[in-house]
């Protein structure tokens, strides 16, 4: 049966970037979404609504805007690299309105159900039942994509301690050392009389302001470097990082050290957070062992009196309530998927879950290059391997995570940037053909192996390939220095990244590791 009606479920993320590879499939999506206004978990409340998860209000992204921008719309040059909650908000608003999104929306919508019709073996169709105003409505779709997130239920390993957080000069115990714990704590570093900073395991922590003033993830976030990184031994490499990152502050000294090495778990983005440490504001704590009425007390014995409140920063489960078990099994916050994507004993691949996975980096281009795979094995241009073979990949890469990282709540979502976006583009045909690129357009290929590994990268060919991709790739450097040189320093020449001398270095560079790179392709 040919597909052509597409539920999809949330207007966040991943559900804009879902709607808009419907339609450039040619597919009819219908996107529910409970909010009154698109952005999912970008969209800041100011009251706690149960079951809907939302940023905090000071919230600044920690992957630049390079590296977070939908393929084909590049976030305005003017934009900071690092953007605040509300511009990530805004350039949504701009996507959405450019590619006509909006009308493919029901805002206020609560999806409940969603089941398999009787006559699934043959159609592979899904029966959506929806809520609105209080009025239920059910339809059926040709396919369905999830777009929901796992940033949905609080994941609280203890009952709350009493006390609300609303007047400053107050003492605070922060739990979680994760981007957030980290980020709140800095927040109120500023207006609290003391925050005290409990962590169970530490952790590494990394600067958004990366080499020469670049934002961290361009910086690293590169085809050669992870060329270097598949070639050189873990050790040397989690001894370089730690060595990197205790330069500009002794994490043992400052009690933030793991016990984990650089690459075993994802570091945090916590640019103040030694600042807050060296000036006092901060106190970092080890685990807390329990609560009273008005004291915490730690587990190296230590006591704080007449703390006011405290803030659990311990990550979100992730559930599907809409879904029947036979259809999404979780277990031990698990899920099994091909590609991360798919569930694997659906008689038809008519469902694809969207953005359920932990990158180190940004979501919206991942979860984009996701629904670019999703909707073309809906309509058949791309076939789902068997069975066995997709759960055969799916326990390579649970294996491959419990030899790679520490064990976490989310260990088994996790993947690498670069690695991830190529194998789902390779999935997707979308993937740039290095060797044709060195051959034909020496000055691209070069800029898309030793630069930056942008999202644009992947329009420059296959189905979905954008006329404007070559140019906004040879951009981007001028992009990112454009939102910080706001000011023309006196005496200064324009410093050319693919200068003679720079060109010349990455020429030995590219030769040294001409055979890795066939290895890598």
């Amino acid at each position: 049966t040919m597909v052509k009606r597409v539920a999809i479920i949330g207007a966040g993320s991943c559900g804009l970037p879902a709607i808009k590879c419907c339609l450039d499939e040619g597919l009819e999506p219908t996107c529910f979404e409970q909010n009154d206004d698109i952005g999912g978990l970008w969209k800041f409340h100011d009251e706690t609504i149960e079951g809907r998860a939302s940023i905090y209000k000071s919230l600044t992204i920690n992957t630049s805007k390079e590296m977070m921008t939908f393929s084909d719309f590049p976030i305005p040059e003017d934009y900071p690299n690092y953007m605040h909650n509300t511009q990530v908000m805004d350039y949504f608003r701009a996507y959405a309105k450019h590619f006509g999104l909006l009308s493919y929306i029901c805002f206020k919508t609560t999806v409940l159900n969603v089941t398999k019709q009787p006559d699934f073996s043959v159609t592979g169709q899904w029966n959506v039942v929806t809520e609105s105003s209080g009025k239920k409505e059910s339809s059926v779709f040709d396919a369905v994509l999830v777009c929901t997130g796992h940033h949905v239920e609080p994941h609280l390993p203890l009952s709350f301690f009493p006390g609300k957080l609303s007047i400053g000069r107050q003492k605070v115990v922060m739990i979680g050392l994760g981007n957030s714990g980290a980020d709140i704590t800095v927040d109120l570093s500023h207006t609290t009389k003391k925050i005290f900073l409990s962590t169970r395991s530490g952790s590494w922590v990394l600067n958004r302001v990366s080499d020469n003033g670049y934002p961290l993830d361009v910086t690293y976030f590169t085809r050669f470097r992870n060329v270097i990184r598949h070639v050189t031994p873990l050790c040397l490499l989690n001894r370089w990082g730690e060595n990197k990152l205790n330069s500009r502050f002794n994490h043992t000294n400052y009690g933030l050290k793991p016990s984990h090495r650089f690459l075993s778990k994802y570091p945090i983005v916590g640019d103040d957070l030694p600042n807050g440490i060296i000036s006092g504001r901060i106190i970092v704590k080890p685990n807390v062992k329990e609560f009273t009425e008005t004291s915490v007390i730690f587990e190296d014995g230590t006591k704080e009196d007449n703390i006011d409140a405290v803030i659990f920063a311990t990550g979100y489960s992730f559930s599907f309530p809409f879904l029947e078990e036979s259809v999404i099994q979780i277990k031990n916050n698990h899920i099994s998927l091909y590609k991360y994507v798919f569930p694997p004993f659906l008689e038809k691949p008519t469902l694809a879950i969207i953005g359920l996975l932990q990158p180190l980096g940004a979501i919206m281009p991942i979860a984009e290059l996701q629904a670019r795979g999703a909707t073309r094995v809906f309509k058949g241009l791309i076939k789902l391997p068997p069975e066995d073979v997709m759960m055969a990949d799916i326990i390579q890469k649970i294996k491959e995570n419990e030899k790679r990282y520490v064990p976490s709540q989310h260990i088994n979502l996790q993947v690498q940037y670069v690695e991830y976006m190529d194998e789902i583009s390779s999935f997707s045909g979308v993937k740039p053909n290095l060797l044709f690129l060195f051959l034909r357009d020496p000055k691209l290929a070069w800029e898309v192996f030793f630069g930056p590994c942008t999202p644009i990268q992947f329009r420059l060919m296959g189905p979905g390939k954008w006329d404007g991709a070559r140019e906004a790739i040879l951009c981007q450097r001028k992009r990112i220095i454009k939102a910080t040189k706001t000011r023309e320093p006196p005496n200064t020449r324009e410093e050319d990244p693919l200068s003679l001398g720079f060109m010349f270095l990455k020429t030995l560079w590219f030769l040294a590791f001409f055979m890795a790179i066939f290895v890598y392709l």
